[in-house]
């Protein structure tokens, strides 16, 4: 069976030449370009489902064709093609969602598993994408039912509608009204003497064949015509309504809902009387029946294990399912941009605006933030609702939770990419340990121990920084078994600080310290929490070197106790984080430092305080600095004994 069609963007011919002839015996449907200017021309007019490109080529990079794939096309899978040397740029592809990047030369076998992925993720997407349609069938199926049911109990408000129309029908002959034989009610005309005029067929079988007869007759607790609604109708110019006894052809007892309209002549004269009535005890079961189907209809609304909002026009919310609401939760008004995302306007590239535009169901894949600042990734697909004109009136937006398949997929698929690009840095470091050793060594050989001294402060530094890096990677490798003992608060929180202040001192960023008095011990892994509120520290401090604005910096360092919680407060006077980026401090890779992080700190830290029971907020404004607010139990009820 043919596989999907992709498109092979390099400039070397040889290359592609190679891969045309692997691709295609693979059973794919081979595409190629020699740019990426080509390439974008090749996708528009046969949209392959994937595309292999090399990072570098002359004109448009292959960083800036992924670019332009994901505006065009966000399902297109783009695997990057990369030398050794282009680590950098190919963690950078991964942050613009590409799905994986091969190295040159490139190795069939790696290729093939590559391949095999982006086979998965696509075959995924589907089968979402089609419970997804599934669900929409069934919504749209329960909603049609309710208002098949809901057309029969709002008669009272058609009746009004219906003036008009009584004046022509009482020009018809009086055998009946045919133009009502089709309604569920009982629908009589009335003339000012109070006689039957016309009925209609649904009153003929049930109430016998009336006309002529007088408007009372057929009530059973009315002694007097007079007293009929039809008689008060005309009696004081107006609707009457109310629940009546009346007598089926057959003698037996019929409660009834009666309704009635006065038909006006040019000079406001009633000269007509419609009465439409409606069996109670049917009313009553109807009512019954779309009570029942709304409970019905509401559980699958609030059950479906997705995300569902309803959104007008100005997208703001205007229902939402269980799941939603307690997840992220609105007030009236409010508008989906801000509950999902945390944005002040709406977003640049909008499913429901789209959907709005022009009908179409459209998809799209992102991250949103819950209220209790979670995130979440969810693959979004929205569904338009239409008034009986069919008009779009409103937009459905349904938001599948695929968090746990993106982690694990990212997971897998950096592993590799986290190899090679600690690589750099441990080589890096290695190097400048050669040039501490060679400081020691040349000056015991001279005996200049201020030359040693220097080669030692380098030689610790360093072994610290790679001591650290190493630590990263194995918390996020593997999950390490904690060591847990009890630890003075007090006594952790001067080594934590002294420590740190040292480090501040060197940049001329003053620390100060507050800490409550008495506060005990509490259960913890010593060396793994320190880690983590070093990563903060050294955030806090990275902060302030950052902020150019300001004529000194400075770090606040309080630590209180809480009911049984242990409260480490960090606050800096540093360059501070709009929404965005607080948002995904937290987040594997996610370095707001350039080249300069590896994305791995605060993500490590954000883990170690888990592990611990614990949570870390964050609150910052740009320009104002960053508060982080630490909280850790003092003592963990899962620690294993």
């Amino acid at each position: 069976m043919m596989k999907h069609s992709i498109l092979i963007v390099d400039d070397e011919q040889d290359i592609r030449d190679v891969l045309n002839i692997s691709l295609s015996d693979l059973g794919y449907h081979v595409l190629t370009a020699e740019s990426g200017e080509k390439a974008l021309e090749i996708i528009d007019q046969f949209n392959p489902a994937i595309v292999l490109t090399d990072i570098k080529m002359p004109g448009m990079s292959g960083i800036d064709l992924l670019k332009a794939i994901k505006r065009r096309a966000s399902d297109t899978e783009v695997i990057m093609i990369t030398g050794h040397g282009d680590m950098e740029l190919a963690i950078q592809s991964l942050k613009l969602n590409a799905t994986d990047f091969i190295t040159k030369p490139i190795n069939d076998d790696i290729l093939d598993i590559s391949l095999k992925k982006v086979e998965e993720k696509i075959a995924m997407r589907r089968q979402i994408q089609q419970y997804t349609q599934n669900l929409e069938k069934l919504v749209e199926d329960q909603a049609a039912r309710l208002i098949e049911i809901e057309r029969i109990q709002v008669v009272d408000q058609l009746v009004h509608g219906m003036t008009s129309t009584i004046k022509h029908i009482a020009n018809q002959d009086n055998q009946g009204i045919t133009f009502l034989n089709d309604f569920p009610w009982f629908v009589s005309i009335h003339s000012p003497n109070l006689k039957i005029l016309a009925v209609n067929q649904p009153y003929k079988e049930k109430l016998g064949n009336t006309i002529g007869k007088n408007s009372g007759d057929i009530y059973k607790n009315i002694e007097k015509s007079s007293e009929s609604p039809i008689a008060q109708t005309f009696l004081k110019g107006q609707s009457v309504q109310g629940k009546y006894l009346i007598h089926d052809k057959n003698g037996h007892s019929m409660p009834i809902m009666v309704y009635t309209l006065p038909v006006r002549n040019s000079s406001n004269t009633i000269t007509l009387a419609l009465e439409i009535s409606v069996n109670v005890i049917e009313r009553e079961r109807l009512a019954q029946e779309l009570k029942h189907s709304q409970k019905k209809y509401q559980k699958l609304f609030d059950d479906v294990p997705c995300y569902i909002a309803v959104l007008n026009r100005s997208f703001q919310i205007t229902n939402a399912n269980k799941r939603f609401i307690k997840d992220f939760g609105y007030q009236e008004g409010d508008h989906c941009y801000r509950v999902f995302k945390h944005r002040q306007a709406q977003c640049t590239e909008c499913p429901v605006a789209n959907t709005f535009k022009d009908g179409k169901s459209y998809h799209t894949e992102t991250v949103v933030t819950a209220n209790d600042n979670k995130q979440y990734h969810v693959l979004i697909r929205t569904a338009p609702i239409r008034n009986t004109d069919g008009d779009i009136i409103e937009v459905m937006e349904m938001a599948t939770d695929i968090t746990q398949i993106r982690e694990l997929q990212d997971h897998l698929s950096s592993l590799g990419l986290l190899i090679g690009s600690v690589s750099h840095s441990i080589k890096g470091l290695l190097t400048g340990l050669d040039g501490g050793m060679y400081l020691i060594s040349s000056g015991i050989e001279r005996q200049t121990f201020d030359r040693v001294k220097e080669g030692w402060t380098i030689v610790q530094l360093l072994v610290g920084r790679i001591q650290k890096m190493v630590q990263d990677i194995l918390f996020y490798a593997k999950e390490r078994e904690l060591k847990w003992e009890s630890v003075d608060v007090i006594e952790f929180a001067n080594e934590l600080a002294t420590m740190m202040r040292t480090e501040a001192s060197k940049h001329g960023i003053s620390l100060s310290c507050k800490f409550h008095e008495s506060i005990g011990t509490f259960t913890i892994d010593r060396g793994v929490v320190h880690s983590a509120l070093v990563n903060i520290f050294e955030n806090a401090i990275d902060a302030c070197l950052a902020d150019k604005n300001k004529p000194d910096h400075h770090i606040r360092f309080n630590v209180l106790i809480e009911k049984d919680t242990i409260v480490f407060d960090i606050q800096d006077n540093g360059i501070g984080m709009d929404q965005e980026t607080k948002e995904k401090i937290f987040t594997l890779f996610f370095s707001s430092k350039g080249h300069r992080g590896t994305g791995l700190g605060m993500f490590i830290s954000n883990k170690i305080i888990q592990q611990h029971g614990g949570t870390i907020q964050v609150t910052s404004e740009p320009n104002h600095g960053t508060r982080f607010i630490i909280n850790i139990p003092i003592i963990i009820k899962h620690i294993p004994e």
